[in-house]
């Protein structure tokens, strides 16, 4: 095949996928929040929540971030964006005491989620936040510490244009029918499996 068939089939290939995806933006003209869930075995689902922080922060945006089970205040994460960002504009909340199997105490583990909850949902009832993100959430529905279908119907009724992202493993399958968009990520390898600690500015 010499070089001007090889052009023309690409191009022909280009203007088929370029016909595709108008017919696809001209029909997704719907503006809403949006439900984001990351959820799955893999590394990366936080991280994928924080670069949302990211690009909110950079539109203006009003953003709460409520962590769940982390307990720890010294983050890459937490220090980069309250030293990058106006803190008017991100509400920044570590609520976790650390995993369950750590405390080892039901009723403090309960207590803790459900303050999160309380304080999650000051931010889900104020319009003037665009984004809301709920780190490590779905591991308050996995060992019963918050009711989901009550959480669902809050979810329901946060202000129109309000974005959330979920994060955690094991989503439940309520959570995942009522999102609007959801990643699973699969954990392929870990350097944890193999001896490497966890370190910082890649892990925390």
């Amino acid at each position: 095949m010499n070089e001007s068939s090889k052009e023309e089939r690409h191009a022909q290939r280009m203007a088929r996928k370029k016909a595709v995806v108008d017919e696809a933006i001209a029909a997704a003209q719907q503006e809403r929040g949006v439900l984001v869930v990351n959820t799955g075995t893999g590394k990366g689902k936080s991280s994928a929540a924080f670069g949302v922080v990211a690009r909110a922060l950079g539109h203006g945006m009003q953003v709460a971030v409520i962590q769940f089970v982390k307990g720890r205040s010294d983050t890459g994460e937490e220090a980069f964006f309250k030293q990058a960002a106006n803190p008017e504009k991100l509400h920044w909340h570590v609520t976790g005491e650390g995993f369950t199997w750590e405390i080892q105490n039901l009723d403090r583990d309960v207590a803790t989620a459900r303050a999160a909850w309380e304080l999650a949902c000051r931010y889900l009832a104020d319009p003037d936040f665009g984004l809301v993100v709920l780190d490590e959430m779905t591991y308050a529905f996995k060992y019963g510490w918050l009711d989901l279908p009550a959480v669902l119907d809050v979810l329901a009724k946060r202000p129109p244009l309000q974005h959330v992202i979920i994060t955690g493993r094991a989503a439940p399958e309520a959570l995942v029918a009522t999102a609007d968009t959801v990643t699973d990520m699969t954990m392929v390898k870990h350097a944890f499996k193999a001896g490497v600690k966890a370190m910082p500015g890649l892990e925390w």
